[in-house]
């Protein structure tokens, strides 16, 4: 059987520094600078990462989903209010808005880019609606000149999720978590800049917005040393800081392997659709590749296609050494666990589409022109050996 493909090669992303970061790691343990409150590594990764995205503030927590719970707080998010999100995503974005009291409304998703519709965004908005959450899915960024038109008629907060996007921009180069009032990012392993553990950041532009986020990851702690607020123990610690340093200056580097990467996947899967037609007359594509509109930088840290019969082509590429992932199988309003909000089936139809058809190829820094090569070769022959041409 051929090497196994994996769908991620995490190794690879430390390789180049692993030893230097060590070394650092050896020192650290005789300062004992852990924990991000004091930490002057911490406080210089800060400033760095709010240098790359384009802000004035750039606040570490430890987590993306705290970075999303701090921050819908510091803007007053609680019982009775609403907050607008998509269906299609990871349950943290709704969760968060659960533990203060407050109600997810969802909306529907586009089916090409997967990013949330900006129109059902606006058909959603109540006068309980207290901020928007626009989710950048799979490392591209949304229609943000949109949504925050709509934000601004409404006059309401944004907070954007860059878990999966972080180095997205626009067409005119502001970065993902620079455009709305908050941007709150994870720096889970697998990310675009992945830390070795959790990890997370806010980032914002408005000064009393970041001062707030600053007591409320230390348990609401000023700078006086007084508590005058209730906050949380969320703080980015010192090994995980030293450790996303190393990787931030190599970062567009790697975002620029995952989308020639990407570009290749592109390239070979509409080869195989034309080659279909010629040899079968098929008129559509059968694998739907991810689309990118106008000049919005894509990050592909997910290159996710739609597949017919999604889940027994998986299962046929696992047979053959290539490993996939499903992003995400059951759309947040039919996840068991918001069961309570009272959403049903088929409210959301782009979303529910995606969940049956969504699958993400290996598209990681470092992946050989070759084992793209040969993933896309396995896809083309599910294709031809099953019942979807004609």
């Amino acid at each position: 059987m051929a090497e196994t493909i994996p769908f991620i090669d995490l190794r690879s992303t430390h390789a180049d520094f692993i030893q230097g970061y060590l070394k650092e790691l050896e020192n650290l343990f005789q300062t004992c600078d852990f924990i991000g409150a004091s930490s002057k590594r911490v406080a210089a990764f800060e400033e760095h990462f709010a240098r790359y995205i384009g802000v004035k503030h750039a606040l570490g927590v430890n987590s993306g989903t705290d970075a999303l719970l701090l921050a819908l707080d510091a803007l007053g998010v609680g019982h009775g209010d609403e907050v607008i999100l998509p269906a299609f995503g990871f349950i943290a974005t709704a969760d968060v808005i659960v533990r203060l009291g407050a109600r997810p409304v969802f909306v529907d998703v586009q089916p090409d880019t997967f990013n949330v519709n900006p129109e059902a965004i606006e058909a959603a908005i109540t006068e309980r609606t207290k901020a928007i959450i626009p989710v950048h899915l799979f490392g591209q960024i949304c229609d943000m000149d949109a949504i925050m038109a709509i934000a601004e008629r409404h006059k309401l907060p944004v907070v954007e999720d860059v878990a999966q996007a972080c180095g997205a921009a626009t067409a005119d180069g502001r970065r993902a978590g620079s455009i709305g009032t908050f941007g709150a990012f994870s720096f889970y392993p697998t990310k675009n800049i992945g830390a070795a553990g959790d990890a997370g950041i806010v980032t914002t532009n408005d000064d009393a917005l970041a001062e707030k986020i600053r007591r409320f990851r230390d348990h609401g702690r000023t700078t006086a040393g007084t508590f005058e607020c209730i906050g949380y123990n969320s703080r980015l610690d010192t090994i995980q800081a030293m450790y996303l340093a190393h990787k931030l200056p190599e970062l567009d580097d790697n975002l620029l392997d995952r989308i020639e990467n990407a570009k290749l996947y592109d390239t070979l899967l509409a080869e195989v659709d034309r080659s279909l037609e010629i040899r079968h007359g098929e008129r559509r594509p059968l694998i739907e590749r991810p689309a990118v509109p106008g000049d919005l930088r894509h990050t592909f840290n997910l290159y996710t296609i739609k597949a017919p019969d999604r889940d027994r082509l998986k299962a046929c590429l696992a047979q053959r050494g290539i490993q996939t992932a499903i992003y995400y199988p059951t759309p947040l309003h039919t996840t068991p666990a918001l069961a309570f909000l009272g959403y049903k089936g088929g409210q959301f139809p782009v979303a529910e589409e995606c969940a049956r058809r969504c699958l993400s190829l290996p598209v990681w820094p470092g992946l050989k022109r070759q084992q793209i090569q040969r993933v896309v070769h396995e896809v083309r022959e599910f294709l031809e050996n099953n019942t979807f041409i004609g």
